[in-house]
């Protein structure tokens, strides 16, 4: 498996993700009544701690990272924002008017930018360029040059979300789209709110900056909060962890037939989805308990018609972060078609890189890149967007679920292997048969058929919470008792995102 450690445990044993009861019995009460406990002018000191303990729990040494990342960004912002006030175009959001500071400002930002970057691509690409080139050193006959360093280094949980929350707020401030945080706990506090910390969604700056001073604390907002954990850990639970098993069994076995190589890509998006959109959830959830207000970052994306309009729909903090901080900045569509169409290749390879170390993970990004410059040259005449909207949904979900094969598969020969699978293109060995025996079980065939049922015929969290009624009580306090239950008999229980 890639760097995702989706087909075990064994990467989060360690880990107090969410779904877990340590979490849920311990560190979410603690922090709740602590948090409520103190005076307003100490929550986000004891928030700040509380989070450093959950992101430490892994591996003490984690903290250290973040906080250096922390403080180097936060002196980032304040020499930004002080050149900018001492310039007093603060209300312009135009740094061109800042004439001469101009320079010092870009300076600064490109400490921020050069320093968060470095350490994301030392941490999270060293062993990859360590691999690689003793690949490409083997292959030249020169195997005496090949390092084979005993050094490898350890990722440090969730750095490419809060490095992308740190580079959003040093540019914001440069923007002049928001102001820096004068106090360092109140923007230590951001970096590390264990609610988005590890694994997103990615919270930029601007779109939190007022509620890091000024926020409601309300029932409503609680009892939302509370509704929005409680579907989460049953999308998790109940639904996420089931799929991923049959995922797990039919790409780790060494031969499959086609009905079982489509049956266990599907149980995969299923996994993906409802294991990412359960911790999303869970995250604005939690978020919302403590009165912040996390923007959407789901919205039914295998509804989508198109892979353009996947993208508004899948992960959206994730490709709205990198149409402003990447896309825009590389010139967006104000550069000509041509570069245009570079634009989108580029941002799409990168964001594949963003999610893990391995060429799989580049080729993913390549389709999805592939397919959006495809959809920008034909436009409304591509081929199938003639096609009725329910052939559009079937087509666009198809093209997913074969990016999908290489973001599952352990490399490039199992991800091939795999495609082969599901087009009958390999031979498929006798005992392959004994596949059907734990992939048919009632169980697991009916959390897939229910999985079905839900993504392509129920309404997203973030729509069904907007009011909670009386009648929506009931199924809310079911789906939390139950996934309570069957989350102390699990011992299945992954979270993919967790380690990007």
């Amino acid at each position: 498996m890639n760097s995702n450690c989706g087909s075990t445990t064994s990467c989060e044993t360690d880990l107090m993700v969410f779904s877990s009861q340590i979490f849920l019995f311990y560190f979410l009460p603690l922090t709740l009544a602590v948090y409520y406990g103190l005076p307003r002018r100490g929550r986000h000191l004891a928030l700040t701690l509380l989070s450093y303990g959950f992101y430490g729990w892994a591996n003490p040494l984690f903290v250290v990272m973040l906080l250096t990342s922390t403080l180097i960004s936060y002196v980032c912002g304040l020499k930004i924002a002080g050149e900018r006030l001492i310039a007093g175009s603060a209300l312009s959001g135009n740094p061109e008017l800042d004439g001469v500071s101009l320079h010092r400002k870009k300076v600064w930002l490109s400490v921020s930018v050069v320093t968060s970057l470095s350490m994301l691509g030392f941490f999270k690409y060293f062993n990859f360029a360590v691999d690689n080139y003793d690949f490409l050193i083997h292959g030249l006959g020169l195997s005496g040059l090949k390092l084979e360093t005993v050094l490898r280094v350890t990722l440090p949980l969730g750095i490419s979300f809060y490095t992308f929350q740190l580079l959003s707020y040093t540019i914001d401030v440069y923007r002049g789209q928001a102001k820096s945080l004068r106090n360092f706990i109140d923007f230590a506090c951001y970096i590390s709110l264990f609610t988005q910390l590890v694994a997103g969604p990615i919270i930029r700056f601007r779109e939190i900056a007022d509620q890091m001073t000024n926020r409601t604390h309300t029932v409503e907002k609680f009892s939302r909060g509370v509704a929005f954990v409680s579907l989460g850990l049953a999308k998790k639970v109940l639904l996420a962890n089931p799929c991923g098993k049959i995922a797990d069994v039919v790409f780790d076995a060494g031969s499959r037939g086609v009905l079982d190589a489509w049956y266990g890509l599907t149980a995969y998006a299923f996994q993906i989805y409802f294991d990412f959109s359960a911790y999303s959830d869970m995250a604005i959830g939690l978020g919302l308990m403590l009165g912040f207000v996390f923007p959407k970052n789901f919205d039914s994306p295998y509804l989508s018609q198109s892979i353009t309009e996947f993208w508004r729909r899948w992960h959206i903090s994730l490709s709205t972060w990198l149409r402003d901080y990447l896309y825009v900045p590389l010139g967006g569509n104000r550069k000509g078609v041509w570069r245009t169409y570079f634009n989108l290749a580029v941002v799409m390879l990168l964001g594949g890189l963003w999610h893990g170390a391995s060429w799989t993970f580049v080729i993913w990004g390549g389709i999805h890149g592939g397919m959006l410059v495809l959809e920008r040259v034909h436009g409304k005449n591509a081929f199938y967007r003639r096609m009725p909207r329910p052939c559009r949904v079937a087509m666009t979900f198809f093209i997913v679920l074969m990016a999908w094969v290489f973001f599952r598969a352990a490399d490039l020969p199992s991800a091939l292997a795999y495609l082969g699978s599901l087009f009958g293109l390999t031979t498929v060995q006798d005992g392959a048969g004994l596949l059907g025996g734990i992939l048919y079980q009632p169980y697991y065939w009916g959390t897939f058929s229910l999985a079905a049922l839900i993504v392509w015929g129920c309404p997203q969290t973030w729509d069904w919470t907007r009011t909670i009624p009386q009648w929506k009580v009931v199924p809310i306090a079911l789906a939390l008792l139950i996934s309570i239950v069957v989350l102390m008999t699990q011992s299945y229980n992954p979270f993919i995102y967790f380690i990007f």
